[in-house]
């Protein structure tokens, strides 16, 4: 069952829509050229606040686009044609960046099928995915600086984090381009699949993590995140509690129980009781 609870035009497709416990946001439009879509990001905060206000139940987030890429960058002929160009711009950045902050604190595993290009704003999105599923043809690139502009969406922060500074710096301040294969062993994309499998693939993952135990994955974001910024013998403190913690509650009584039962644990049933 699909429940499409945002506001949307009804005379195009719903970009914000939900599966069962995944939520689905088109990041781009179906447009020419597929363009970072200021609707999808408008509709697909108000989903993720929703989730973080206890208010939607959600396992998972899949970011997807509905054209041939999964999302070129922004709007550039917008910009052109605004007439204060420093203020459209600016207005478009806050709100890109009210959908990113929102994505960090809805706290769910989020999945992105690349297909096609992730460029500008595109790869920004994907650098925020927690597992990132290309294909054979998915090729990404910054795409900034070809327009003379700087990066958004938070990727100056995210690049770096994932394929290391001197790497980040060399990809941003070139411009150049990323192919699949690359972007996999450099760990901007988590796996390569034949491109008409991209979205099968992505699904697949999706409704896996959104079966498991929420608290668990949650906190194994926290984690990871938190990783970055703590010494090993802080970090080791901060997974012990969080171990302890996860131990007594709901899904993780159920899934010790179900592993020593020799059965599957029902992380849902866990939830409701």
């Amino acid at each position: 069952m699909t429940d499409m609870t945002a506001t949307h035009d009804a005379a195009g497709p719903c970009p914000v829509t939900q599966d069962g416990a995944v939520l689905t946001i088109a990041v781009s439009s179906p447009s020419a050229g597929n363009p970072l879509d200021d609707t999808a990001l408008g509709e697909g905060t108000a989903a993720l606040n929703e989730i973080s206000r206890g208010e939607r139940e959600v396992g998972a987030i899949l970011l997807t686009g509905p054209g041939a890429n999964f999302c070129a960058g922004g709007n550039v002929r917008a910009f052109a044609d605004a007439p204060d160009r420093p203020a459209y711009i600016r207005e478009v950045a806050d709100i890109f960046h009210a959908f990113v902050l929102a994505l960090a604190g809805a706290d769910r595993p989020v999945v992105a099928a690349v297909k096609g290009w992730a460029a500008g704003a595109g790869l920004s999105i994907v650098l925020h995915a927690d597992i990132a599923i290309g294909g054979t043809s998915t090729a990404l690139r910054p795409a900034y600086g070809g327009i003379g502009l700087t990066p958004d969406g938070g990727m100056s922060w995210t690049l770096p984090r994932a394929v290391g500074a001197a790497r980040a710096r060399e990809i941003i301040l070139t411009n150049r381009v990323i192919r699949a294969e690359e972007a996999l062993s450099i760990g901007i994309l988590s796996r390569v699949v034949d491109d008409d499998a991209i979205t099968t693939e992505a699904e697949s993952v999706a409704q896996t993590l959104a079966a498991g135990s929420r608290a668990a994955l949650s906190a194994a974001k926290h984690l990871l995140t938190a990783s970055a910024t703590t010494s090993l013998p802080e970090h080791l403190l901060i997974e012990a509690q969080s171990i302890s913690e996860r131990s007594g509650e709901p899904e993780g009584i159920e899934g010790v129980d179900a592993f020593v039962a020799k059965r599957s644990p029902d992380f849902v049933a866990a939830r409701e009781n």
